[in-house]
Parts: C-alpha cells; structure tokens; sequence
C-alpha cells in the first residue's frame, strides 16, 4: 500500500483501475515529555490502517512538517509558515493528479495545517476540478473523548487524543511515566487562558497570540494526561479508520 515501495507500472496500473491515494501530514513538535515530537507517525499509520480496511488505496509519503503556529522554535521542531505548506501542498497535489490520481484523502494530524490544507483544496478543484476530502485527525477525535470513554481531563495538547493513539500505535516511542498535570497557568491580561490563543471574559472568548510557555508549559496543555491510555486510543483508531473507508467509498461512487 506504500506509494514508495511499489514500482511505477504497478502504481499506473492501481491507478488507472480507481485506487484512491491517501497523503498523510502532521508535524514535527513538542507533545510534552513522554511523546514523539512526530505525530505525523500516527497520521501515516492511520492512514495505511485505512487503506487497508478499504482494500484499494495507496498510501504516499508522509509530509512531516506542520504549519507554524505556537510551536516555532521548539527544540528539534520543524516548522513551515502556511505560504509554503500551502505552496508545497498544492504542488503535491498537482503532482499526484497529473500522474493520474483521480481520488485523494487527505489525513491531516496537525491543527495547523489546516489554513494550508484548506487553501490547497480549493486550488485543486480550481485547477484539476477534483475534491480532495480531508480527514482532520484530532479535530474530530477530540470531539469523541467523552463518547469513546476518554478522560476528560486528560484531553488537550500533551495528552487526549494524540497520547492515547500514540500510546496504542507506537508504545515503542512513548514514556507514560512522564506523564504529569500541567502546571498551573498564571493569568494574561488580567484574564484566564481558555486555550490555545484564548482568553476569557464576559462569558466570550477572545483570540491573542499566547506563546507555547504560556498556555502549554513543557508542551502539556492537558490538565492531567495521565489518564491517556492505549485501549482507549485502540477505539479512536477504530473510529477514524471507519471515517476513512467511509469517505473512500463515497468518492468511489461519485463520478
């Protein structure tokens, strides 16, 4: 199902018979101490489990490098401003619809690719006339924590969704025993930080340009990830992976 290990006849071949190509981004980013800086790890991995399942898709390369947002300069990051991801996505997908691709999923582990993502898309229809569905990893898993029976506490940047899949996909790279509360985050103009690059006030919430130190302390905005865990990150997978074959079907049955 790797792209990059099959040889060029057999891809035209899987190609010209309607097999779907999935590109999987992600980032290279602090996810505090006890996880891979690269999620995009998990967003390749859950992008060969959808292949699989679904029977007839390929799976390309991952793009590790995310958007920047609040974690340029991290240590061993790896950040892209949007314009170029933006660029190097369209040129991606360009490349893959001119080599005859005429189904793309695109499965996204990084909240900021999205402007890119987004800007990508359109520049495709534009262009090839072709929809390029995109499955937001986190985005909607974070929206199922507690569905799936995922800590409440635990969800956040540090831990809940990306550490429980982490934890169930590559336990090989995590140290759960790192886990930890997040410290306490003191106010910013006078107000409490609701989130990544919010405030709260008056029962509103006010977007600002909050640095990693202030609203995610060593990477951890989760207030306690300790309850991430592999069974639960065993459900998400599941579910993600029915999103995707779902989606690959509907593409398949539109001409």
């Amino acid at each position: 199902m790797r792209l990059a290990e099959l040889s060029a006849p057999e891809v035209a071949h899987r190609l010209a018979e309607g097999h779907a190509v999935l590109l999987p981004l992600g980032s290279l980013e602090t996810h505090g101490p006890a996880l891979p800086m690269g999620d995009y790890l998990l967003a390749e991995a859950i992008a060969l489990r959808i292949a699989q399942a679904h029977g007839r898709a390929l799976v390309a390369p991952p793009i590790p490098f995310g958007g920047a947002d609040f974690f340029r300069g991290v240590p061993g990051g790896i950040a892209l401003s949007t314009a170029t991801l933006t660029a190097l996505l369209r040129e991606v997908l360009e490349a893959l619809a001119e080599g005859g691709a005429t189904r793309i999923l695109i499965i996204n582990g990084h909240g900021g690719n999205i402007p890119a993502v987004e800007e990508a898309q359109r520049g495709l229809r534009v262009s090839r006339g072709l929809i390029a569905p995109v499955l937001h990893l986190w985005k909607n898993a974070g929206g199922w924590q507690q569905a799936l029976g995922g800590e409440p506490a635990a969800l956040g940047h540090g831990g809940d969704p990306v550490a429980s899949v982490a934890l169930h996909l590559r336990p090989d790279l995590c140290a759960p025993e790192r886990l930890a509360p997040r410290e306490a985050l003191p106010p910013f103009l006078g107000l409490p930080i609701s989130g990544f690059g919010t405030l709260a006030t008056a029962g509103a919430e006010f977007g600002v340009p909050l640095n990693l130190d202030e609203v995610a302390p060593g990477g951890t905005q989760a207030p306690d990830p300790r309850g991430a865990n592999a069974a639960h990150g065993a459900r998400i997978v599941e579910r993600l992976v029915q999103a995707g074959q779902a989606m690959l079907t509907a593409l398949e049955n539109t001409p």
